[in-house]
């Protein structure tokens, strides 16, 4: 007969309840573990702060957002046809036939589809997902035989002003035979949506680039809509006290189309204002300059603001019946900005017609 001590007994029975409790535990924590794969992952948990989906497109399957810029208002270039080549010195694309230049409302999200995705699969199903929204592809670069895939046509990339946790050559430095490119059409009675896609393909994960090893895809939607006009006219008291205390006056309130000299019906209260200024000072005299932002080159840009202010001159002396002894137009390119050209915002600031006292 065997006999066990009250200590040993209470011993070996304290050892069966922690061995129980710990299995329990351990069946508990399976369990919360199972749960937990099983909570749905919020769509864009990763994805940059501030950003979000269009939402009359789905992303691709696990993809996250990595680039995003919404701009209220801009002037955006489609590709409708063959991109032949890329010029270094106006900095634009160069295609078989001329883009399309909608404006609108701009919305660029970029992302980044990680891990065994090809380009071709990727844009596949985004040119899928444009058909079934009721969009009609403009451009298809598959079916383009001529298109040749040459990587500079990604080179505006580069300079692009928006918010990415990537490289901004994260598509200019991607593999050129993986490019895909396609453009889309939405007609609306409220203003058309065109849609601009490029994907690209990276075999291999690089740290210079931040790049992972997939795809990535450019996603341009533009809302067509016309410009709220929001400027406020300066009037010739204002400018006189500008020009007293500065020297000079900035005026926002003349309009040309881009890279046009022809001034637009909406500056007429602008001119006005300054013909009464003009009438209002007799002694005064003035040179009437011409500013522009850095797009574009410095020739083209010195051309273009030089015929912009001879314009400006050429009206008032014409309809305003201001003499034309009294103006001098001059232009400056973009010589003397008044903020930075790396933005958006600060180019804007930057095309300008200005007052100066001669």
């Amino acid at each position: 007969m065997f006999v066990i001590s009250e200590k040993k007994g209470n011993s070996l029975l304290n050892r069966k309840k922690e061995d129980l409790l710990m299995k329990k535990l351990k069946v508990i924590l399976q369990l919360f573990s199972l749960v937990l794969l099983l909570i749905p992952v919020k769509a864009g948990a990763v994805d940059l702060p501030g950003s979000q989906d269009y939402p009359l497109l789905r992303r691709f399957a696990g993809s996250e957002i990595v680039g995003y810029h919404v701009k209220r208002f801009d002037e955006y270039e489609l590709q409708t046809s063959t991109f032949n080549s890329y010029n270094l010195e106006t900095k634009k694309r160069e295609y078989a036939s001329p883009p399309l230049k909608p404006e609108g409302k701009l919305t660029r999200i970029w992302y980044e589809a990680a891990g065994d995705v090809g380009s071709l699969e990727v844009y596949r199903n985004y040119l899928n997902e444009l058909r079934s929204k009721g969009f009609v592809i403009l451009y298809d670069s598959k079916i383009d035989k001529t298109a040749s895939g040459w990587n500079n046509y990604l080179a505006p990339f580069g300079s692009m002003d928006l918010q990415t946790n990537r490289s901004n050559y994260i598509f200019f430095a991607a593999e050129k035979t993986g490019i895909c490119v396609a453009s889309a059409k939405m007609n609306r009675p409220e203003g058309n949506i065109y849609v601009h896609v490029t994907v690209v393909e990276w075999g291999k994960s690089d740290t210079v680039y931040k790049a992972k090893r997939g795809a990535y895809i450019a996603l341009d939607i533009i809302e067509t809509q016309s410009m709220a006009q929001k400027m406020v006219t300066v009037t010739a008291d204002q400018m006189s006290k500008s020009l007293t205390a500065t020297g000079k006056v900035s005026l926002y309130g003349i309009y040309f189309d881009t890279n046009k000299w022809e001034i637009k019906p909406a500056s007429r209260p602008a001119l006005q204002e300054i013909a009464k200024l003009v009438k209002e000072h007799p002694a005064l005299k003035l040179h009437v300059v011409g500013h522009t932002d850095n797009v574009g080159g410095y020739e083209f840009n010195m051309g273009l603001s030089k015929r912009r202010a001879d314009a400006v001159v050429a009206l008032l002396v014409k309809e305003y019946g201001v003499p034309a002894t009294r103006l001098t137009a001059n232009g400056l390119a973009y010589l003397a900005p008044i903020a930075p050209n790396t933005s958006d915002a600060g180019r804007e600031k930057n095309r300008r017609v200005e007052l100066v006292p001669r």
